[in-house]
């Protein structure tokens, strides 16, 4: 597809940036994989690389001809607003980016190709709910990458430095300390200090006789079998992403993993959180027993030979009772909050805690919950892990659904159909992008063929000749771009050149030799081309102008482009040249002398210009002998 020259050849970029680009992807493959995704970010993600300037980068590399095509500025910012007004139905920057790389081309196979997807878009998305739609898809992204969270109170076990490396090239260093086996009387100690041990092992000839904290993992085992934080990590941080595929999804009638993750992540969060603290639990029911302990006490009656008991520090027979009774429903209580059953407490008012009791109970429940815990994360990094892929390919599914969604959005809001392609110029019911969400706009028709391939427009200021210009323009673009247009129906023909000229050009010295300079070539070279030349009269005084403007339309006439040329001087043009005169006919002026226009031109019409059009209304309002002298006048026009 590309090699490193072709990058070096692109305007701007050279050897230098070349390589940095190159250094930045890992190489022409990976550059390759981005351009054929269309991976703007990949490449605005490098120092020194601005959006637009990937844009350039981009366009050049998938050979978009956009810069070959639209020809002057004007028709660049015709360009620009199309693409503006996409951009407010996209969600992601996945279709920002695609949107963007939208570009005009004469490939009448993608044209087509591209039309009926985009139509086929906008036939979806009507029957879709839109709005929540949008909420869902709104930012959707790439998954984020999970560091990984250093926990020094468990370790890694190995049986040597090789395998000590082969996990850290894993990246397995990053969660927990790595320990190579040592035959030092002092590491037994040190290892029981670690909560849990991860014993990798490849021959597993090391005996730690029965350690409870010590979990067995083969060397062969997936990175996930051996740390599955990993794989866990990466599904809590992106949970919501992948809940959002899977609600899009469902809206779409597809099928979808990214349902099992959250109810998966949620089992292991309920699992984690489900355990009771022994200490809190012993602490507790020891504090009930004291007490009903002082309660109880309170009612036994003592003679003088259980005084003596106490005096000798034992307990009268009726106390012992109270004492073994509550301890015994003590005990009976802490079994059924914990599960363990075992006895923390001496018998002594206050009740106290054997301290150590409790430690080792603690410590022996922390490596069971610890060894049941890291089961429990296998099972369920297991499980993530067969629908990871799956659950990718969904999330890249749903992010290139959005430029489907983007696309359809835009053609069903402006309500855009498909053009034919064609040898001709014609479009039925047209309307300016600019004006197709108002309402009660007027809708036009226009067309040019072959034999009638140049026209001049004519008519009343503000009466609607640039707005048709644009439309035009905008049409083809469109069209070029493979995107249907805003027009109930419309025959386009595939160009090679567009060029809009607006007005504005002052009467200059410069104005001639630029008119000459620019636009001479334009009618002299072989390509075919869509001319819109909006009042260029100002490039010389009048005659001269003329002249010259009728020589450029004599060229054109002779080529396979087509061209509209809206100016004053139509009646001067005609005495030099054969060519069709259009009107747009301002019906008349209302009572604030604003125009009241039938907006699409008549065909071989010249159409009124402002002036005649007030000093008609003058004249109809005059009587006596102004109204014979505005009379005279009108004669003139």
């Amino acid at each position: 597809m590309m090699i490193r020259n072709d990058l070096e050849r692109i305007d701007g970029v050279g050897g230098k940036l070349s390589k940095k680009i190159l250094d930045n992807v890992g190489g022409e493959e990976n550059l390759i994989n981005i351009v054929e995704e269309r991976d703007l970010e990949k490449l605005s993600s490098i120092e020194g690389i601005s959006q637009r300037k990937a844009i350039q980068i981009m366009n050049s590399l998938l050979d978009n001809p956009q810069e070959k095509f639209l020809k002057s500025d004007r028709a660049r910012v015709l360009y620009d607003e199309i693409i503006s007004k996409i951009l407010e139905f996209s969600n992601t920057s996945y279709s920002r980016n695609r949107v963007q790389l939208l570009s005009p081309t004469t490939d009448v196979d993608f044209i087509n190709s591209h039309l009926d997807f985009v139509m086929g878009a906008k036939d979806k998305i009507q029957y879709l709910p839109i709005d929540t739609l949008k909420g869902l898809m709104k930012n959707l992204g790439k998954p984020v990458e999970v560091k990984g969270t250093y926990d020094p109170s468990k370790v890694i076990l190995v049986e040597s430095s090789e395998d000590g490396d082969y996990l850290t090239d894993l990246g397995l260093n990053k969660y927990y300390p790595i320990l190579v086996a040592s035959n030092s009387p002092l590491f037994a100690d040190e290892i029981r200090s670690y909560e849990l041990i991860y014993y990798v092992y490849s021959e597993g000839f090391l005996d730690f006789g029965d350690m409870g904290n010590l979990v067995m993992i083969n060397r062969e085992s997936q990175v996930y079998e051996i740390v599955p934080d990993i794989i866990l990590d990466y599904f809590k941080v992106n949970i919501d992403l992948f809940d959002k595929v899977y609600q899009i999804r469902q809206i779409l009638g597809l099928d979808s993993v990214c349902g099992d993750i959250k109810p998966l992540i949620n089992d292991l969060d309920n699992f984690e959180n489900n355990s009771v603290n022994i200490g809190e639990s012993v602490l507790s029911i020891k504090q009930d027993m004291d007490e009903e302990l002082k309660n109880s006490i309170k009612n036994v009656d003592i003679g003088g030979d259980e005084v003596l008991d106490l005096l000798n520090n034992d307990l009268p027979p009726k106390i012992e009772k109270i004492f073994e009774a509550i301890i015994s429903k003590g005990r009976e209580k802490l079994l059924e909050l914990t599960q363990i059953d075992f006895d923390p407490y001496i018998k002594k008012y206050p009740i106290e805690i054997d301290e150590n009791e409790l430690e080792r109970v603690e410590q022996e429940q922390q490596n069971i919950k610890e060894n049941k815990l890291y089961d429990k994360k296998i099972s369920i990094a297991q499980e993530l892990a067969t629908i990871k892929e799956k659950a990718e390919e969904e999330l890249n599914e749903t992010l290139k659904f959005d430029y489907e969604f983007t696309l359809g959005s835009f053609a069903y809001t402006y309500n855009l159909n498909k053009p034919q392609i064609s040898e001709n110029l014609k479009i039925k019911q047209a309307i300016n992008l600019n004006l197709a969400l108002k309402n009660n706009i007027q809708k036009i028709n226009y067309n040019l063929t072959p034999k009638e391939n140049i026209a001049l427009l004519t008519g009343a200021n503000s009466g609607g000749k640039t707005t048709l210009l644009e439309t035009i323009g905008q049409i083809s673009i469109m069209t070029q771009m493979g995107l249907p247009i805003a027009a109930e129906e419309a025959e386009i023909k595939i160009l090679d050149e567009i060029y809009y000229f607006s007005k504005g050009r002052s009467l200059d010295a410069g104005a001639f030799e630029s008119f000459l300079n620019v636009f001479m070539p334009i009618a002299t070279d072989n390509t075919e081309k869509l001319v819109l030349l909006d009042e260029l009269e100002g490039i010389t005084e009048l005659e001269a102008a003329v002249k010259i403007i009728s020589s450029f339309i004599e060229m054109l006439k002779e080529t396979k482009s087509y061209a509209i040329i809206v100016t004053h001087m139509a009646k001067e043009l005609s005495r030099y040249t054969d060519v069709r005169i259009d009107g747009i006919e301002a019906k008349g002026l209302d009572e604030n002398y604003n125009l009241i226009v039938d907006r699409t031109p008549k065909m071989n019409t010249l159409a009124r210009s402002t002036p005649e059009l007030i000093l008609k209304r003058i004249y109809e309002n005059s009587n006596g002998k102004l109204k014979e002298v505005y009379g005279e006048i009108l004669k003139k026009f």
